[in-house]
């Protein structure tokens, strides 16, 4: 017995019922509707293998609006077309719009079994390649989180417990801890895998232009909106959507996010129809969100939105044990075929005992600065940089020489001192502080330091 659900749609009932008890004699679960709106109710509630249905009915959707349903709702089930005449325009049109197959409806018992049986093989294949396609991209993602510390596994294995639900998922951690690796792991472990994966760095554009992305708008809600464009959340339908840095948003934007985890719906800029979607969630913040909401920033409702499951990535210098195996990961990738190069202990101890503030992303760049400048197949503590070589001094020492500084004075002092080491090199500093450099610019903002560090500034 095969087991396969079949939805056979037609408004006679002798023909229904002759369907029904053909298929069901071939081991397949029939079940049946009398209208194009019957049959688009029970696909939206049950999951069909194949839809058998005839093309003309009475009422306002007929075949081939069950087909253009049916192929919204899942594109890869197959649908068979009956029809009086295979020649009829409607049938070729049919085909035209995605239908499997058509069958007159003087068609033999032995053609019908044939072309149910081939839809059938045809559905099972579909469903093998999307299976083969998710274990590929879980495969490939996996790759690019490394590391067996304790810390991490514990990571990796509430990953694999969240990732099939629709729950929300809030991944916190620092700046280049990997936090849109975690999300794409989510994405490709969970049944949306073979939706798209879309996401937005709240930090990285202009607060304006941020609902404009997240919601879309329409023609003329704004100058430079010169026609209707789609917003990112309604792209990703039927997958993830990654939001980082969502405490970098404005509180308009937030009551916005809010209204859209709860009614699932959006409005587009300068719209008055909300427009539902179909999307999983997941945000990431280097920030205390917590410390944001009492201190008024952040909306408490958001935020218990959001929270529904935390995921806590850890600092590279909270699992230092992962940095030998990262290296070799890093120094595989950049080798392209060529000849690897090799790390020396003295290199190693270096590595090991710098405190990582830009952690994974900074080391990559670390590594990969070391291959590029070394004229010979070994790294040294030569190729590293200056700050590496001393282990970490520079990020400690803030606190050693003043322990009375406050938070807020010390992240000042701290990019002042990064400044200082690059030479007033923005993007460069931003890199080794671990934030986007629009980031970068706010905080020189906030804290006055723009106009006093103009003097060294510069791209």
């Amino acid at each position: 017995m095969s087991g396969e659900k079949i939805l056979v749609v037609d408004d006679e009932e002798g023909m229904v019922q002759f369907l029904s008890i053909l298929l069901t004699k071939e081991g397949y679960e029939v079940h049946v509707a009398t209208s194009g709106r019957d049959a688009l109710q029970k696909a939206e509630e049950e999951n069909f293998d194949v839809v058998v249905t005839d093309i003309k009915m009475p009422g306002e959707i007929d075949g081939l609006g069950v087909l253009s349903g049916i192929k919204k709702m899942d594109p890869s089930i197959p649908v068979v077309i009956r029809t009086a005449f295979a020649s009829q325009k409607s049938a070729i049109e049919a085909l035209n719009r995605g239908a499997y197959q058509y069958l007159e409806k003087s068609a033999k018992n032995d053609e019908i079994r044939l072309v149910i049986k081939n839809a059938i093989a045809m559905r099972r294949v579909q469903s093998e390649n999307v299976y083969l396609k998710r274990q590929l991209k879980r495969t490939d993602d996996a790759k690019e989180i490394i590391g067996h510390s304790e810390q991490i596994t514990k990571v990796l294995k509430l990953v694999e417990k969240v990732a099939d639900s629709d729950a929300t998922i809030l991944v916190v951690g620092e700046s280049g801890t990997g936090k849109e690796l975690i999300a794409k792991r989510i994405h490709y472990m969970s049944g949306r895998a073979d939706g798209p994966f879309v996401s937005i760095n709240c930090g990285a554009l202009p607060k304006d232009l941020l609902e404009s992305n997240l919601f879309g708008h329409v023609k003329g809600s704004f100058t430079g909106a010169v026609r209707d464009q789609e917003g990112l959340l309604a792209v990703a339908g039927g997958g993830s959507f990654f939001l980082d840095e969502v405490g970098e948003t404005l509180p308009a934007t937030q009551v916005k996010l809010l209204r859209a985890l709860q009614e699932r719906e959006i409005i587009p800029v300068g719209g008055t129809k909300p427009r539902k979607i179909d999307v999983r969630l997941i945000a990431a913040t280097n920030s205390d969100l917590e410390r944001g909401v009492a201190e008024g920033r952040f909306r408490a409702d958001l935020f218990y939105r959001l929270n529904v499951i935390q995921i806590r990535l850890p600092a590279l210098r909270e699992r230092k044990e992962d940095i030998e195996e990262m290296v070799e990961h890093f120094l595989k990738k950049l080798a392209q075929g060529k000849e690897m190069k090799t790390i020396s202990k003295e290199a190693r101890d270096c590595l090991m005992a710098y405190d990582w503030p830009g952690n994974v992303r900074e080391l990559e760049n670390v590594i990969e600065r070391a291959v590029i400048l070394t004229d010979d197949g070994v790294l040294t503590p030569d190729d590293l940089p200056e700050r590496v070589v001393q282990g970490g001094k520079g990020r400690g020492s803030l606190v050693i020489d003043n322990p009375n500084l406050t938070l807020e004075e010390l992240e000042r002092e701290y990019i002042l001192r990064v400044l200082h080491h690059t030479g007033g090199q923005k993007k460069r500093a931003s890199e080794i502080l671990g934030i986007n450099p629009s980031t970068l610019y706010r905080k020189l903002i906030s804290y006055g330091l723009l106009k006093e560090s103009a003097g060294v500034l510069s791209e």
